[in-house]
């Protein structure tokens, strides 16, 4: 499969961005082919200054680009689905990042035969750290899978999973950014709790991820980890 025709994504969040940040980075894809949809511009100005184009019409990334990555919230891609379908075509790659929405809702709102690819990628991506896995719907072959895995190799680790491991992964690595990713605050310089905020979307899987380790105690815990074993150390260190 070739990348003719470019890269769009519909939706333009931080993942969106860092997924897009890594595709350039492999040099396989120009900034001018990828293409970035979202209904203001809040989020789409980022790849607008990176050199790619946007747009507010979701249709004109399917007329521009033959791989399409849906990176919205998963509560309105099933809207989103049914409003693109009209214009997605066999020559389309669909990529689908949205937490939970499984390949059979995705088949179901997209034309008979679609190529469908479920992904679940993580915001170390915008570092080119990050840990990705992806499966196949019924439509999509190896080429397709081989075609994602060059696609996204500068982006970080992406390999092929049975569907039923996406969630887990979700549950780890997808939110498990959030309770602390060294190379993102160094690369950044911006205070973990930023990340955290960065990575958890109102009533997604991070947040109630977050409210159970706030609820166990978990800082107390850690802090008084660390004041113990400084403690020791002392009294090593008296011995």
């Amino acid at each position: 499969m070739e990348g003719e025709g470019g890269v769009g994504f519909i939706g333009g969040g931080k993942m969106a961005f860092g997924i897009a940040v890594g595709i350039l980075e492999s040099g396989n894809v120009k900034p001018e082919k990828i293409m970035a949809s979202a209904p203001s511009n809040n989020n789409v100005y980022k790849f607008k200054e990176a050199g790619m184009k946007t747009t507010h019409c979701n249709s004109s990334v399917l007329e521009n680009c033959k791989v399409v990555f849906l990176s919205v919230k998963p509560h309105i891609l099933t809207q989103v689905l049914s409003d693109i379908s009209p214009f997605v075509t066999p020559a389309h790659l669909i990529v689908s990042v949205a937490a939970g929405v499984t390949v059979e809702t995705l088949e179901k709102f997209l034309p008979a035969g679609t190529k469908v690819l479920r992904m679940m990628p993580n915001l170390p991506c915008t570092v080119q750290q990050g840990s990705m896995v992806f499966c196949r719907g019924s439509n999509a072959g190896t080429q397709e899978a081989a075609f994602l895995k060059s696609l996204l190799a500068a982006c970080g680790l992406c390999e092929e999973t049975p569907e039923s491991y996406i969630d887990i992964h979700t549950g780890i690595s997808g939110s498990g950014v959030a309770y602390g990713a060294a190379k993102m605050i160094l690369e950044t310089g911006e205070h973990p709790g930023k990340l955290k905020n960065d990575v958890c979307t109102p009533g997604g899987t991070t947040i109630h991820g977050l409210y159970e380790l706030e609820k166990g105690n978990l800082r107390c815990t850690v802090m008084n980890a660390v004041e113990a074993a400084t403690k020791r150390a002392r009294e090593l260190g008296k011995d």
